[in-house]
């Protein structure tokens, strides 16, 4: 049994960074709402309580069973959770005459504390609460304080609990604290007692494994999308079940320019069980007229789930469907306010599992997204693969603005193939989290040699981002830019101007549509 680290999540948005901070110390961590049914056992080495965007003193606040915890395990209470802990176990917590937000230097009462070990004299943190610890309780004892607040940090006593309970009114998981990933490991390795064995080799065997004992003899059908997602979950499945995988790649008309044929060739290279199906045809059809970009989603989804149906029933044999749903997927489709509320749902299909009676196998739900990076370069896949961009499952559907043609595809194809070229030959590529061209529904004037042109505007969109959730625009140098442009004007006939997206998410989001 893996040993792992539950996280209560109260509503932080700083939960997931909790979660990837212990990951990165090779320690399986999972996140749970505050309000889940969980029952302790040996696989849980400790736990943590998040912090929250309410308030201890709230007349509804999110109310926890601390004495659940409290002696049996250790715990780690963050922000919110130390308040609560405070609260609950006979402290006080008022409201702060002014919110407490922004960097702080701690000051520390006792520097001899396991989860102290190594810190710094005047280490600087984080912090990002409304309320503040006024009086800790009875039987716990301080760690640090900050020039602005009394209790920055603080534990029960040896003498109370058998395993203790640390509190920190800060962020330790944010990178402006700037030594908390090692107060996050002395909590994992010298206090919960971790081996830190969670490594992507462990990951693939014991997935592996599992695999075989789930599907057994049964075969698994899998849509392929030439991303790192599924194709990591379709190589662990190749390596559990052989050719009981059944995948296939579909070309929607809306790939990059000659997609369809390289990344086929890469999964067979592999030594995937995979077909390629042509049905960009079916897609154009179903497009022809829409502007609308959720018209022109729903239009795309429709046709994938009919094409889809088709292709299942030609296998009779499969009982799985196989999807790469990753960790943040899972995490989303749950809120903390309790599981009869779905943010989103993950699944990709819509109700196909339940129309084509299939059961759904997700091998990398526990993962982030750069540790799927990781299992895939331990699996040995393709870096063409591996370190592909993210790009949306509608593909140049929503980056061609307005109504669909097979002219208009073919316009982007070759714009979006030219800055994308240019990416990779600078070594650009590699330094940014994705980027694309866009075509604009906007016609300017140019001047070609001496004749008048009136034509198309594309847009260039790069940014860099961790996870997709916020994103800078990429800073690439004026000169990559230029050349960009001028290939783009000198060599695509129908495009005229191009501009460069300095626009950051939020406000903006990264695709246009």
């Amino acid at each position: 049994m893996k040993e792992k680290i539950l996280i209560f999540d109260f509503g932080s948005q700083y939960t997931q960074l909790i979660a990837r901070r212990i990951r990165e110390a090779d320690v399986y961590s999972e996140i749970l709402p505050y309000n889940a049914d969980y029952t302790l056992d040996e696989s849980i080495k400790g736990v943590i309580l998040s912090g929250s965007p309410f308030s201890v003193n709230d007349e509804n606040f999110l109310d926890f069973n601390v004495e659940k915890l409290n002696g049996k395990i250790p715990v780690l209470a963050v922000c919110y959770g130390a308040q609560l802990m405070a609260k609950k176990l006979g402290g006080s917590v008022s409201k702060s005459s002014k919110r407490e937000y922004g960097r702080a230097t701690l000051n520390i009462t006792k520097p001899e504390d396991k989860v102290l070990s190594g810190l710094s004299a005047n280490s600087q943190v984080w912090m990002s609460h409304g309320d503040t610890i006024l009086q800790i309780p009875e039987g716990f004892e301080l760690l640090a304080y900050t020039d602005s607040i009394p209790v920055a940090a603080f534990r029960s006593s040896t003498s109370l609990f058998t395993n203790p309970v640390y509190c920190f009114q800060f962020h330790p998981e944010v990178t402006h604290s700037v030594e908390g990933h090692l107060l996050i490991r002395n909590f994992l390795f010298d206090v919960c007692g971790c081996s830190g064995d969670w490594t992507p080799e462990h990951f693939i065997e014991s997935t592996i494994n599992d695999l075989k004992q789930k599907i057994g003899s049964e075969h698994v059908l899998m849509a392929l999308s030439g991303g790192v997602d599924s194709t990591v979950a379709a190589e662990l499945l190749h390596k559990a079940i052989g050719n009981q995988l059944h995948c296939f790649f579909l070309d929607n008309g809306l790939l990059r320019k000659n997609e369809f044929q390289s990344v086929l060739k890469s999964y067979e290279n592999m030594g995937l069980n995979i077909q390629g199906i042509d049905s960009s045809n079916e897609f154009y059809t179903a497009l022809n007229g829409l502007s609308d970009p959720e018209d022109k989603r729903k239009a795309i989804g429709r046709v994938f789930i009919e094409v889809f149906e088709k292709y299942a029933k030609t296998l009779p044999e499969v009982k799985w469907l196989g999807q790469g749903t990753i960790y943040p997927d899972v995490i989303e489709s749950v809120s903390v306010h309790g599981p009869s509320v779905t943010i989103k749902s993950h699944h990709n299909v819509g109700g196909l599992p339940e129309k084509l009676h299939l059961k759904i196998i997700e091998p990398l739900r526990a993962l982030f997204k750069d540790e799927v990076r990781r299992v895939g370069k331990a699996l040995g896949i393709p870096a063409i693969i591996l370190n592909r961009h993210p790009f949306p499952g509608p593909g140049l559907g929503i980056r061609i603005l307005g109504d669909i043609t097979p002219a208009k595809v073919k316009l982007l194809q070759e714009a979006d193939d030219i800055f994308i070229s240019n990416l990779r030959e600078s070594g650009y590529y590699d330094k940014v989290w994705q980027a694309g061209a866009v075509l604009l529904p906007i016609y300017s004037v140019g001047v070609m040699g001496d004749e008048r042109t009136y034509e198309q505007v594309v847009a260039l969109r790069s940014v860099n981002s961790v996870d997709g959730m916020t994103a800078e625009w990429s800073r690439l140098p004026f000169d990559l830019l230029a050349k960009i442009s001028e290939d783009i004007i000198n060599n695509v006939r129908g495009i005229n101007r191009v501009v460069f997206d300095i626009s950051t998410k939020p406000p903006a989001t990264i695709e246009w549509e």
